[in-house]
């Protein structure tokens, strides 16, 4: 299982369709986490100060359509690379990043609102 971080709002933008965070037009790969320590240091690290809800999408590497790659400059391979949208039905779990004034960083089950 690998991890992306996206915000709630491009998560749901358009959810019949894969999902391609600006990262796949700018650097051609979508920046994900190998395992929840790793993301949950990325959150606490990038995503703090983030307005609104942040959600860790948990994908099934081995369903997703696109090449995953674990680069040379990152020999721990804890920032895998995914070379195209992540397509949906890849999706194991999601979570919610949960983060306090304190700088706490967790993840819960996210449940949708409705």
């Amino acid at each position: 299982m690998i991890f992306h971080i996206v915000p709630l709002a491009d998560w749901s933008a358009a959810p019949e369709r894969p999902y391609a965070p600006a990262s796949l037009e700018s650097e051609g790969f979508t920046h994900c986490s190998a395992d929840r320590p790793t993301v949950l240091a990325i959150a606490s690290a990038h995503y703090r100060d983030t307005p609104g809800t942040l959600l860790a999408v948990e994908l099934d590497e081995a369903a997703l359509t696109a090449e995953v790659r674990r680069e040379a400059g990152d020999p721990d391979g804890r920032y895998p690379h995914v070379y195209g949208p992540l397509n949906r039905d890849a999706v194991v779990r999601v979570w919610e990043v949960v983060r306090t004034p304190g700088g706490l960083v967790d993840l819960t089950p996210w449940q949708p609102a409705g």
